[in-house]
């Protein structure tokens, strides 16, 4: 691998790697979209061509959203949710804690409402009933006279919580995207494109999406039973807000169609017609208009929270609230349980850190346990200590016997997968998800027997496939920049680009041959620097959570040296004034100096 800019290893660590491109295609398509060079190249590295260049950049649903009808079951799920809305029968959501589920909660309420039906939102405590559908809430709901239950984010391996509805007697819809076994869980219908026996193309949608596509089946039976003759048909677009938050937030690919459905429902939430998210927005101090970072982490994290920290189901009654009075209590109530995620977080992740370093017992994975971890945070832990490490991480936090574990992935290593290898080999009491993320129950006497387990699969699974670089540190690059170039103009044209996230990353830049003229630490643990470079360019730059990192300590302590600094651009308004900023992801010194 020949590093970019010489960089073999960085402040943070890293190899630096150029995104692997087509010059000839970068070109052609620079010419031919009319954009600079460097744009051009940003564009063929996500694998846009001459013929998709147009969609790329104007992605829209009247081309890319499918016929709901080629997922399977979707037609019975569809005939079944419309009879109970024209029979009026009780019909129950039974949604995840997260913002996938909380999103597709709403998005299903709100369509009820809509279509002149009543929908009863469950959504279960992370603490007491954790996660997915449980026998003691499904019997309970049919206690409460309800005929029909239609989970959405979950479900799709909850075979003994499910048959336990059949005997209550309740008919239950699956909506799920999880990954699946080959037997599927007794219900009317499982909606998920991640069936074993599924061909869709559409395997990255997040629940969210597919719910929706959900509503527009179920729209389209009662539309040809006539439901709508003497009542307004909703306007399913309408809620395209829901769809984008909940897709950016579950972190799946956003190209082909989730691309589409973010970038139309964040021109929805700009026009602030969902009160609650429009409230929260306020709450938060988003004073822009939205795109992907608002959502992903602004808008995100405080309907996260609820389900973290507090009562499960704040964040799916905010998104669905028409009560300003009742939006803004629930709003100010998901940033405050944010706020204690917050610290929360930071202790277990000291402690995690602690551990990791005493217990790195495989190369290949990061598993560690705490006692009295918060469940609500142990994914978040998980996060960062993939990020640190470069490793799958996965973070278990104990009460008595039992842990709840959550794990995130890196690239090339499908840990939903081994995740239920290690279920059906009987390691865990359940467990489930998908290539980059996971969670699973295990008892404590187990979790010795997990990691060995995991580490064997995930090296196998890595030397079968043939990707050893997976847990090599890298940062790839698309292109290298004077401090002079990183203007707001080409910041303005990259953003057409958007909406960025997995599979259409954020360009990432090295701005070359710069000095640090002034560094000082700003909030809690953040380095804020301002650049110069040779051509006489001056850029503000600030690398979050830096502080107690060679990355920070080499900004601050830079004496002058020249550095390559490599991050995102971004447009900073402030006063009035619109200028050039960078957030710092990495760093390194100069041969030169």
């Amino acid at each position: 691998m020949t590093a970019f800019l010489s960089v073999t290893r960085s402040l943070a660590g890293r190899l630096w790697l150029p995104r692997p491109t087509d010059d000839r295609l970068a070109l052609a398509l620079a010419q031919g979209c009319g954009v600079p060079e460097i744009v051009g190249r940003v564009m063929a590295a996500r694998g846009v061509s001459l013929e998709t260049a147009d969609s790329f950049l104007n992605p829209t649903l009247r081309v890319l959203l499918p016929d709901p009808s080629h997922l399977k079951d979707m037609d019975k799920a569809a005939e079944r949710m419309a009879r109970a809305i024209t029979s009026g029968e009780r019909v129950a959501v039974f949604g995840d804690y997260d913002v996938d589920g909380a999103t597709s909660s709403a998005l299903l309420l709100r369509f009820f409402r809509a279509a002149g039906a009543d929908l009863r939102l469950y959504i279960p405590d992370r603490l007491s009933e954790g996660y997915g559908p449980n026998a003691p809430a499904l019997r309970r709901l049919a206690e409460e006279g309800i005929r029909l239950v239609v989970t959405v984010d979950c479900g799709i391996t909850a075979f003994d919580s499910l048959e336990a509805a059949a005997e209550a007697g309740l008919d239950v819809i699956v909506v799920d995207h999880h990954a699946a076994e080959p037997r599927l869980p007794p219900a009317v219908a499982v909606v998920n494109p991640n069936r074993v026996d599924e061909d869709t193309p559409h395997k990255t949608l997040a629940a969210v999406g597919v719910t929706f596509l959900t509503v527009v089946a179920v729209n389209r039976v009662l539309r040809a039973a006539g439901w709508y003759r003497q009542r307004s048909e909703p306007d399913l677009m309408a809620w395209l807000d829901l769809v984008a938050l909940g897709t950016v937030c579950d972190v799946v690919p956003l190209v082909g169609l989730n691309r589409a459905l973010v970038t139309q429902g964040l021109k929805v939430m700009a026009r602030r017609s969902n009160l609650g998210l429009a409230t929260l927005g306020d709450v938060a101090g988003v004073n822009e208009k939205p795109d992907a970072y608002h959502a992903g982490y602004i808008l995100g994290p405080r309907v996260n929270a609820g389900g973290r920290v507090g009562q499960a189901d704040l964040g799916a009654r905010l998104l669905t609230s028409e009560d300003p009075a009742e939006a803004e209590r629930l709003a100010k109530m998901l940033d405050a349980h944010n706020t204690e995620r917050k610290a929360v977080e930071s202790l277990v992740l000291e402690d995690a850190i602690a551990r990791a370093e005493a217990e790195r017992h495989a190369d290949e994975l990061v598993l560690v346990a705490g006692e009295g971890w918060h469940p609500g945070v142990i994914g978040i832990i998980a996060s960062r200590l993939k990020e640190r490490y470069n490793r799958p991480a996965c973070v278990v936090g104990l009460d008595g016997g039992m842990g709840k574990g959550s794990g995130r992935s890196v690239r090339g290593v499908d840990l939903g997968a081994a995740i239920i290898a290690a279920r059906q080999e009987g390691l865990l009491v359940n467990g489930g998800g998908h290539r980059m993320a996971a969670g699973f129950s295990v008892q404590a006497e187990r979790i010795g027997d997990l990691r060995a387990f995991l580490a064997d699969r995930i090296a196998r699974q890595i030397a079968d496939d043939g990707h050893e670089s997976a847990l090599v540190p890298t940062l790839e690059m698309d292109g290298a920049l004077s401090v002079g170039a990183a203007s707001v103009s080409l910041v303005e044209t990259l953003s057409k680009l958007g909406p960025f996230g997995t599979g259409n990353s954020e360009p990432r830049f090295a701005l070359t041959d710069s000095r640090v003229v002034r560094a000082d630490v700003v909030g809690a643990n953040h380095v804020r620097c301002f650049l110069s470079g040779a051509d006489g360019g001056r850029i503000k730059a600030i690398a979050f959570r830096a502080l107690e990192t060679d990355l920070g300590r080499g900004l601050l302590q830079s004496k002058g040296r020249r550095l390559h600094v490599a991050g995102h651009l971004r447009l900073d308004r402030w006063n009035g004034n619109t200028e050039t900023q960078l957030l710092v992801d990495d760093a390194a010194f100069t041969s030169a100096n």
